[in-house]
């Protein structure tokens, strides 16, 4: 009997690194069409000024760059940036549900109590993404040193 394989154990770690690249992506470009979708109807209320349309815009924007930056890169600092842009979205969605936080500075007041669809997609995607950014974040390894694989650093 032959002794096991390394490389379909590294194959596999591949596999599951790239699915969880993909997954964590997934859910923060889910997270940044639905704001996207939402901006304009939300930008009406406060057409010359800073109101939550515009908010949503740049959330959709950080969104799609964490997402960019976890696919092209998943290192930890990947996953840290894609952790913090999707427990911030999912902590502003769920504090704007049942707080009612008034207007301060130059933002509007957002409190908006009702859950429809796609207020309850981006809130599903947002907790997942910070989820899936916070396993991968756990997953990744810490430093890579020169000349060594991730599955090679994983390992020693």
């Amino acid at each position: 009997m032959s002794a096991p394989s390394s490389t379909g154990n590294t194959a596999a770690v591949r596999g599951a690194d790239l699915a969880l690249r993909v997954l964590t992506a997934l859910a923060l470009l889910v997270d940044a069409g639905v704001h996207i979708h939402l901006a304009p109807g939300y930008q009406a209320a406060s057409a010359g000024g800073i109101g939550q349309g515009t908010l949503f815009l740049l959330e959709a924007a950080a969104a799609i760059l964490a997402a960019a930056y976890v696919l092209l890169r998943g290192t930890r600092a990947a996953y840290a940036v894609a952790f913090v842009v999707a427990l911030s979205a999912f902590a502003a969605v769920i504090t704007y549900r049942y707080v009612n936080i008034p207007a301060f500075g130059p933002f509007p007041a957002m409190y908006d109590p009702t859950w429809f669809f796609e207020k309850s997609l981006s809130a599903v995607a947002e907790a997942a993404g910070a989820v899936l950014a916070a396993i991968g974040f756990a997953r990744a390894p810490r430093t890579a040193r020169p000349g060594t694989t991730r599955a090679q650093s994983r390992s020693s």
